[in-house]
């Protein structure tokens, strides 16, 4: 009896709690916004759970985020259109957005290094200081316009290594007549070296390796490079990727969908993208070095480039972007701009940053 008194209060009572509720309106996000549903294209294989995942993240926070009613599935390369065709796809509108790294369109114009990574450019703190405060993002949107695209900084690797190699190098003639997969202007600095540079798809790059097709192949770091195998038939192990210092992940958008999004959406889309940028980058740190202990543990040879390998790209890079300057309007404006952030922010690096780090690795170093 006594039970049937209580869970006849229990229901009257939350028949009043939901009357009370039904009596309060519904958020405006719920009542007046659109439903809508965009379809994204990615450069990357969904293994890459770092970079594709932390597309996936954005996703699904954007979802979370407005009630369910702005969705973006996120495709892996291939599945609408292979990896390196997401910039055409995002411009001629066969999907609303897409993820890829920019400097894979420097076919079309150079200027698209400069929102992912250019050699011995700035690490990922100054390439997000650059993008969000520096001037950065309004120089390389108003470059996009040309393309119909709206870019967002959505992710970072961080430094990377230097790749995979049959063969050790040991200074810059091992170079000469390398076939080596490596992306963006870095393969132009590195041909003048006398490398044959490959711009291939990361899922493609395996079986260009394995075969034989390419005798070296450069990706991200330790922790997407095991799950490539590349260590499986090729055992050197090189660092740094030099051309890659701090290479920015970016989410496009075809620029009449997104003047269509309400406001409300466009903010969660652009908050969603940031959050995205942060996550990835520490990923990466989080994952890289137990990965290089694995690599090394089965028998990955890791080596430094040789100094002259380094101060002859460094000399090669910048004759090359002083010749791009002098012939492409469009990059010369981005450049002159972003080297003098670069050194600024060189300078404070190594009045603070640099003085601190080398100090506590040093330290560090002392105890391992």
């Amino acid at each position: 009896m006594e039970r049937r008194k209580f869970l006849g209060g229990a229901t009257a009572g939350a028949a009043a709690v939901a009357a009370l509720a039904a009596s309060f309106p519904r958020p405006a996000i719920a009542e007046t916004l659109p439903e809508i549903k965009w379809r994204l294209a990615s450069s990357y294989p969904k293994n890459l759970d770092t970079i594709f995942g932390a597309l996936d993240r954005m996703c699904q926070r954007i979802a979370a985020a407005t009630d369910g009613k702005f969705q973006i599935r996120p495709f892996a390369a291939g599945e609408i259109v292979p990896g390196l065709q997401v910039l055409d796809a995002v411009q001629n509108g066969t999907v609303e957005a897409g993820q890829t790294a920019s400097y894979y369109y420097v076919g079309k114009d150079p200027t698209f290094a400069f929102d992912c990574a250019v050699p011995f450019g700035l690490n990922a703190r100054q390439q997000n200081a650059w993008m969000y405060v520096g001037g950065g993002l309004e120089l390389m949107r108003d470059f996009f316009k040309d393309y119909n695209i709206v870019q967002f900084p959505a992710g970072n690797t961080g430094a990377q290594m230097g790749g995979w190699f049959r063969t050790e190098i040991k200074s810059v003639d091992d170079l000469k007549g390398l076939k080596f997969r490596i992306a963006g202007i870095a393969g132009k600095v590195l041909a003048s070296l006398g490398v044959v540079p490959q711009q291939i798809a990361g899922g493609d790059i395996y079986p260009a390796l394995e075969k034989g097709t390419i005798d070296a192949a450069e990706w991200v770091g330790p922790y997407d490079d095991e799950k490539l195998g590349f260590y499986k038939v090729a055992k050197y192990y090189y660092y740094p990727g030099f051309w890659e210092g701090g290479p920015q992940l970016s989410v496009y958008v075809n620029v009449r969908q997104w003047e269509a999004l309400p406001k409300t959406y466009q903010a969660v889309f652009e908050a969603a993208a940031a959050e995205s940028n942060i996550w990835m980058l520490a990923k990466y740190d989080a994952d890289n070095m137990p990965a290089l202990r694995r690599l090394v543990a089965g028998g990955a040879i890791l080596k430094p480039f040789p100094r002259d390998v380094m101060e002859a790209a460094y000399k090669a890079s910048f004759e090359l972007y002083d010749q791009i300057s002098a012939q492409n309007p469009k990059f010369k404006k981005v450049y002159d701009a972003w080297k003098q952030f670069r050194a600024d922010e060189y300078l404070w690096f190594r009045v603070a940053e640099n003085t601190f780090d080398n100090f506590v690795y040093a330290q560090s170093a002392k105890k391992a």
